[in-house]
This record gives C-alpha cells, structure tokens and sequence, in this order.
C-alpha cells in the first residue's frame, strides 16, 4: 500500500469519513499538480486514489462506495451530522 505524501497538497474537500471499531476511512479530494484526485483513506495509508474531474458518475461511485459500507457495520462520522444527509458536493 502506499504511504500518505508527507507533502502539503491542498485538500479540497472531505466527501466523508467512516468508522467501524477502530478502523476509519475517509474520502477526500485533493488538488495536485495534475488536477484533482479523489482518494478513498485510512490514517496511514492511500486504499484508492484517481483523477477525477468530480463529474456526477464520480460522486455517485464514492457514494455507492459508501452507501455500501455503511450496510456492512460502518457508521459516518463527518462533521456536521452528514449520516442524515445527503453526501454534498464539492464546490471550487
């Protein structure tokens, strides 16, 4: 697996975060030099990462993704309540 950069790329925006027992993950949009790139993450390493350009398939995939985790045991632990709402968008 690979590691989490220790470089600063500006974090655009947490889509969610997840917990179940003592794991968690989170997916987070980031903006590098390439373009943007959505990465699904644990607290040490990178699980999944892709360019994206935040089209609605994209948004839908990590949502589904999410969706999918939570009817296995996960429980969302986003600030501001986000397990009773709908996942937002990003906004640039």
């Amino acid at each position: 697996m690979e590691r989490l950069s220790t470089t600063t790329d500006p974090r655009v925006a947490t889509l969610w975060e997840l917990a179940h027992e003592s794991e968690r993950l989170s997916c987070v949009v980031y903006r590098r030099a390439a373009g943007l790139e959505l990465c699904i993450e644990s607290p040490t390493s990178v699980i999944v990462s892709e360019r994206c350009t935040l089209q609605p398939r994209a948004i839908a995939r990590v949502q589904a993704l999410r969706e999918s985790l939570m009817r296995r045991g996960w429980h969302d632990t986003t600030p501001g309540d986000a397990a009773s709402q709908d996942m937002p968008l990003p906004v640039d």
